[in-house]
């Protein structure tokens, strides 16, 4: 990369962007953009002073609102105009859906295809999107209409005009009516169920009674008929919804009944192996007794990812080395070049005596910047692969970057308390821009101290190796004071928060947890008890210094139930103590083996993340170098992973 956009293709862009742009707007008042903004919401434009806000940054906000409640009465010709001015901006995409969705409703179905640009997103404006294309191109229409219509919910009141007219053409005919009764039925949706059996023809009665009958009596499915519907064009659906309910209710009785009822039915390959793979998928998750054998023998045909997983790691939980190659050697090209599963390949040729093949598999997973890829550098004692990309831009750059519309609306925003339309501002700028341009925003954020919008420019912009950006030093001297004040490795509070909320102080999870650190309001009650402070309360749990403070000594006392057990404390962190103590009862003699043998997949994934995270942050406080770094320590890697890691209480 270039020291300076003044010295290359980005300062053409930069000053293309700057072209036009009003040298007042700066000069007024942010104070009477933020009074408009909120009464342009509320479309009360009398109490908007226009001359105060002319010529500001974001008065464009104020124009989309006033376009918008004009709609579908405006031209296609404005929108159109308002799309094209602020093309650098969300605005534009924003104005367009919402003239989609007006124009959509209004029949005006040419004006709609005059401002749309391919399909819309949201189901209700792609419903009026491919009403208006049932004349010039019905065969697109037709095609997508009917992916809409076979959902096991109801639709928008929006989607009516295009299924009516695609039922009126025999697009949408009896057997797609029964095909979405059956999603339904299997989503629970028993209204919308009810519903489209009463559009279905006598013909269909004995598939209706079928349904009913099995739904009230799932064994009944044993003595269904092979064949319903005129010309058997119920069977398939109606045995693969019931199937599916009948494994999850109770997978040991679906898979003798379907062992009784596959030789009778007569169904495609592919409605065979959907059957057979959601029930070898439950068979392996519920440790159904005497299902192995039944799964090793469908597996092969099934084209599963998600079963193959769980087939080695079922043979990892039982030391089965040679069916850990062998169902690896089934996984996908893909699946199986991934670092995990080369690990795994290395592991079982190790356990095996297979010293070479072993160790070329480690330097293949060794390739990845992943928990699997360091344990496998570990194994053959090379250095971590951190794939670490630098970018450098000086100050002339940074202050042409700053003058980026974007970027000053980005600013004006924040300025005015809208954060939530200032990250949409900065994120569409990214993913519209090129590599470069990119990068000049996210150093833009790094030296702004945006730390949660900077990692939201990395993911945007898919700056994968960029990890100073990734990673950034963000409230570094917080974790590092309450890790001494804890004895608690700062580098693992600074992971296990990179991962919880990407360094938002003010994420909130859909459980309630929040923070930095994502603190449930009673633990933090709890660990305020202990530290004898008062108890700071849903909000006052925000506060990022006393986030870490609580999060630090929380972690601590994980770290002392399982004897400083990092990998044990990050899995109790997310999971609970309780489950933890729980796995540990399965009594994994490595590091590796217990990782795998966590039932939950989120655990999983996040211990890998946790301890990677700790790898990258300590190489690059150690300035980019992974010297001296280790994913686990000695103990760590030798300690057995049972009841007797918990510490004596």
């Amino acid at each position: 990369m270039q020291a300076s956009p003044f010295r290359s293709p980005f300062r053409a862009l930069c000053a293309a962007l700057l072209v036009g742009l009003p040298t007042t707007s700066w000069a007024v008042s942010d104070t009477a953009m933020r009074d408009a903004l909120e009464a342009a919401r509320q479309q009360q434009w009398n109490r908007i002073d226009e001359r105060a806000i002319e010529g500001h940054i974001l008065s464009g906000y104020v124009e989309y609102h006033r376009l918008r409640n004009q709609l579908p009465n405006l031209s296609p010709g404005q929108v159109q105009h308002f799309v094209s001015q602020h093309s650098d901006s969300p605005l534009s995409e924003w104005l367009r859906g919402q003239a989609i969705a007006k124009y959509g409703n209004a029949g005006r179905y040419s004006d709609l295809l005059l401002v749309a640009d391919g399909e819309p997103a949201g189901t209700s404006r792609q419903c009026y999107y491919y009403a208006a294309l049932m004349d010039s191109q019905p065969q697109v229409a037709a095609e997508a209409g009917l992916e809409l219509w076979l959902q096991g919910s109801s639709q928008p009141d929006a989607c009516d005009p295009l299924f009516n007219r695609l039922r009126a053409n025999g697009t949408i005919d009896e057997t797609a009516i029964w095909e979405r009764k059956m999603l339904a039925w299997q989503a629970g949706e028993s209204r919308l169920s009810t519903y489209l059996s009463e559009q279905l023809s006598d013909q269909w009665q004995t598939a209706i009674e079928t349904a009913e009958n099995v739904d009230s009596h799932t064994q009944a499915i044993v003595s269904a008929p092979a064949c319903l519907g005129p010309e058997c064009a119920a069977t398939a659906s109606f045995y693969k919804a019931a199937m599916q309910r009948f494994t999850r209710e109770d997978t040991p009785a679906a898979l003798a009944a379907w062992q009784t009822m596959n030789p009778r039915l007569n169904l495609r390959p592919s409605d065979q192996q959907q059957i057979e793979e959601e029930l070898a998928f439950y068979a392996l998750v519920r440790d159904v007794p005497g299902a192995l054998g039944w799964v090793d023998h469908v597996l092969p045909s099934l084209e599963s990812e998600r079963v193959l997983e769980l087939r080695v790691r079922r043979a990892l939980a039982e030391r089965r080395w040679q069916d850990v190659i062998h169902w690896i050697a089934e996984m996908p090209a893909d699946q199986q070049g991934n670092s995990r599963w080369q690990y795994w390949l290395a592991r079982a040729n190790e356990q095996l005596g297979n010293q070479e093949a072993a160790t070329a598999r480690y330097r293949q997973a060794a390739t990845d910047r992943s928990f699997y890829g360091f344990a496998a550098a570990e194994k053959i004692g090379q250095p971590y692969q951190l794939n670490l990309e630098r970018n450098h831009f000086d100050e002339a750059s940074r202050e042409y970057t700053a003058q980026l519309p974007v970027v000053q609306r980005t600013e004006a925003l924040l300025r005015i308390g809208e954060d939530g339309l200032a990250n949409s501002e900065w994120l569409y700028a990214v993913q519209n821009s090129s590599p470069q341009q990119a990068r000049a925003l996210a150093d833009y954020a790094d030296h702004q101290q945006w730390h949660a919008r900077l990692v939201q420019t990395t993911i945007a912009g898919g700056m994968w190796d960029a990890l100073d950006w990734r990673f950034p030093q963000a409230y570094r001297d917080s974790f590092m004071h309450w890790g001494r004040q804890t004895g608690v490795d700062p580098y693992l509070l600074m992971a296990i928060t990179r991962r919880e909320s990407a360094y938002n102080p003010v994420a909130l999870s859909p459980a309630g947890a929040r923070g930095l650190m994502q603190l449930m309001p009673g633990t933090a009650s709890l660990v305020s008890r202990q530290l004898g402070i008062a108890d700071p309360g849903p909000y006052g749990i925000l506060e990022p210094e006393l986030n870490i403070r609580l999060g630090s000594t929380y972690l601590r006392d994980k770290l002392n139930r399982y004897q400083g057990n990092r990998l044990a404390a990050a899995a109790a962190y997310n999971a609970g103590p309780g489950r933890v103590d729980q796995w540990l009862g399965s009594g994994m003699e490595s590091f590796d083996l217990f990782v795998e043998s966590i039932p939950f997949r989120e655990t999983r994934d996040y211990v890998q993340a946790v301890l990677s995270y700790r790898v990258i942050f300590e190489s690059l406080a150690n300035g980019g170098s992974s010297e001296g770094v280790s994913l686990l320590s000695e103990n760590e890697q030798q300690v057995r992973y049972d009841r007797a890691l918990l510490a004596r209480r």
